[in-house]
């Protein structure tokens, strides 16, 4: 164990102090009682007052005098906090993602901006539920649309928001105020901390479980009795039943007075999915997500630390919540990408999960009908425990029947439209039979690109090196940077006026639609149509409501969402994922295709799924009509192992990015010169690059990759804390940007 002679400790933990930390000097009788997050007592300031602070680092280098420099005092005893829990988090994180402390600790940090409490109304159902039943009737007999939608709410759920009954039900005071006469609902007023849902109370029913939920929830449910706090991957085909599984384990967990988080993607984390874990857990659940402002999001760390929460859900930074007693952590759709952070640390939450799990004493679910390769290696290794769910939780819900249509053959038969002759087929039957569809394409926008026919350039953003999107008000857009421009008449580079969009995106997809079927409602639901607040929500309780009879929209339409009426789904273009320079486009590509084939038939009627691909032969795609995640995995590995590509291997991608060109190639050049001086073997580790990132330029700001594969995790820790110490100490990489990326 390396002993250490200086620590840099944190006074106050408030979010923005965390960039001052003040060096003491480490006694030589508490040499073994110092660590990073350990809570200690020092001397500080002029009159040398007590105060109580953090270890947040450790070294042998003095950052001042050592005469000037105080003594560590003591340590504070008792139980290990859990800011001590999260520092030392913070801690590992650093050492395993090259982040710095600070980076690290910002990200595991409450952010401390708190503000007084605001009242909220709620609506209050004051009927019986055969009263309630009798209303509800009366309101379809009358045909009060929003009284019935209202209704129907409560019937599910007997105090809802005012916020929520105005943005998903479209509630207004002139609805209100007769059902207020009638003495049918009330409005509750009272000051509450902020939070979307804090006013919804639950009914506390379990679902019952089938023998395969029973026999999955049961497992866990003894090992962890008897003290056993494992990993778990729940690995349950779309519809089988996953979350009345996880609501099963979490009531055991809270009934023991231990916490529960649970992440979901920020893409799935909708209305419908936090109303049936309320309609089970009620006020002590918390939620948060991206849109929260800053004291929205304090105030649910604050009712979590204060014990007045014993469950958050949300998407990965949920994963910081500050539970004293922390027992179960679960991730549900655990192969998402949303789960890898993109900023420094780069952390993934699996793996972060895993590491606090094992800091508190808590077991961890991983969920998935379609899990990632590295979970799927660890369970099938046993490193991971595997519980099944291979039949779908209703019972008479069958799979959908799923047709591969080639493309290519309908073009060679005359068919030059988006639709196949089968899609259309059976589109024209679901709407005469008013039922449901959803259409799927992984593209948003009118077209992909707009391109010259004359000398064939494509029309790019001028800040990064990646084509301008043309979108339907003529205008073209920029994905990444946000750059923005009217679309012009005459070609950039040549001056050629033929000039026209290539591909189609939702926009487009959308008008081909209206055409070919006049008589469909159709919603669409990508990143432009759900920007503003409750967008996302307002979209799908609409088509809830059966308010549309065509769903439109990217993979965040096939996120988990179950609509009971939806026996169609139609994946307009299979091939757009595949062919995206990344190893794992295979993996995504099945991904999509089998969460989006999922959707269809999840009620009691049969559903139909048609695939639209240039590559019906490929083995994502077949597997994916299949609904066959083992044969996908076994064929996908023999590639990652044949390429040395995870979960085979390990692999480091060293992410460089100035401003400068001649800069950037220095730098990297130099990196690669170090990590060849180390003298490993080929066999040891693989080097490729430096190379030019997929896109090269983003706002101005060019990049490069040196990816660099081992089969020892230890060699690649060397190889980083190697470059991160080149840097320190070099000048030429003080204006460049230096990342790592672990996978």
């Amino acid at each position: 164990m390396t002993k250490y002679t200086y620590a840099d400790i944190i006074i106050d933990i408030s979010h923005e102090k965390v960039d001052r930390t003040f060096q003491y000097r480490i006694p030589e009788e508490l040499a073994g009682e110092i660590y990073v997050g350990v809570r200690v007592k020092v001397p500080f300031g002029n009159g040398n007052a007590a105060r109580s602070g953090f270890v947040v680092g450790l070294s042998n280098t003095p950052e001042f005098d050592t005469e000037r420099m105080k003594e560590i005092a003591g340590v504070v005893t008792g139980s290990i906090s859990v800011q001590s829990q999260l520092i030392q988090l913070a801690w590992w994180m650093r050492k395993t993602y090259g982040s710095t402390m600070n980076q690290a600790l910002k990200t595991v940090l409450p952010v401390k901006q708190k503000m007084k409490p605001k009242e909220k109304k709620s609506i209050r159902c004051l009927l019986e539920k055969e009263e309630l039943r009798d209303a509800i009737a009366e309101a379809e007999k009358k045909n009060y649309k929003a009284r019935l939608r209202l209704l129907k709410a409560l019937d599910e759920t007997p105090v809802i928001p005012s916020e929520v009954a105005e943005a998903q039900l479209q509630i207004t005071a002139a609805t209100l105020k007769p059902m207020i006469e009638k003495e049918q609902v009330e409005i509750l007023t009272r000051e509450v901390y902020r939070t979307p849902f804090k006013s919804l109370t639950h009914t506390g029913a379990a679902a019952s479980l089938n023998e395969e939920q029973k026999e999955a929830a049961g497992r866990f449910l003894t090992e962890y009795d008897a003290g056993l706090r494992s990993t778990y991957l729940l690995y349950g085909i779309t519809g089988s039943g996953k979350t009345e599984v996880y609501m099963e384990l979490m009531d055991h967990v809270l009934n023991q007075g231990r916490q529960v988080i649970l992440l979901i993607p920020e893409i799935a984390l909708t209305y419908q999915t936090v109303m049936r874990f309320y309609s089970r857990f009620g006020d002590r659940i918390a939620i948060i997500n991206s849109r929260l402002s800053a004291g929205e999001r304090y105030d649910q760390w604050e009712r979590a630390a204060k014990g007045e929460v014993s469950v958050m859900i949300g998407p990965r930074s949920a994963l910081f919540t500050p539970f004293q007693d922390l027992g179960l952590i679960i991730i549900d759709e655990e192969h998402e990408g949303a789960y890898k952070s993109e900023t420094m640390p780069r952390y993934h939450a699996r793996d972060v999960a895993q590491k606090r799990a094992e800091l508190c004493s808590a077991s961890l679910v991983l969920g998935s009908a379609t899990p990632s390769m590295e979970a799927y290696t660890r369970a099938v290794s046993g490193e991971y425990r595997l519980l099944a769910l291979k039949n779908r939780a209703v019972s008479g819900s069958a799979l959908s029947q799923v047709d591969v249509v080639d493309l290519r053959k309908e073009m060679a038969e005359g068919n030059k439209s988006m639709f196949s002759r089968r899609l259309v087929q059976l589109i024209e039957d679901r709407l005469m039979k008013k039922e449901q569809i959803m259409l799927f394409i992984n593209r948003r926008g009118y077209s992909n690109f707009i391109s010259c026919r004359s000398c064939g350039e494509a029309v790019k953003c001028p800040h990064c090196d990646v084509s301008l999107t043309l979108h339907k008000n003529n205008r073209l857009v920029c994905h990444y940077c946000g750059y923005s421009v009217p679309l012009m008449k005459l070609c950039p580079s040549c001056g050629s006026p033929y000039i026209a969009g290539f591909g189609a995106g939702t926009q487009k997809l959308q008008e081909l639609t209206q055409n070919a079927f006049p008589q469909a409602r159709i919603l669409r639901m990508d990143a432009d149509t759900t920007a503003r607040k409750g967008g996302h929500e307002e979209i799908l309780a609409a088509f809830s409501a059966h308010e549309a009879d065509i769903l439109i929209g990217t993979q965040m339409i096939v996120k988990g969402h179950d609509f009971g009426n939806v026996t169609l789904v139609g994946i307009m273009a299979a091939d757009l994922s595949l062919n995206t320079p990344d190893y794992r486009c295979s993996e995504r590509t099945f991904q999509l295709l089998t969460q989006a084939a999922g959707r269809a038939g999840r009620g009691s009627l049969s559903g139909n799924v048609v695939i639209q691909t240039y590559q019906p032969e490929h083995y994502a795609i077949v597997t994916a009509a299949e609904q066959n995640y083992e044969e996908f995995y076994r064929q996908e590995m023999v590639y990652r192992r044949m390429m040395s590509y995870p979960p085979a291997c390990f692999m480091q991608a060293v992410l460089f990015s100035a401003n400068s060109e001649r800069q950037l190639e220095l730098c990297s050049g130099l990196a690669l010169a170090a990590v060849e001086a180390m003298g490993y073997t080929e066999k040891e580790v693989q080097i490729i690059g430096p190379v030019r990132a997929p896109v090269y330029k983003v706002n101005d700001i060019y990049r490069k990759i040196l990816y660099i594969k081992s089969k020892n995790c230890d060699i690649l820790d060397k190889i980083r804390c190697n470059i991160e110490t080149l840097a320190a100490g070099d000048e030429r990489f003080k204006t460049l940007s230096l990342q790592f990326d672990v996978s």
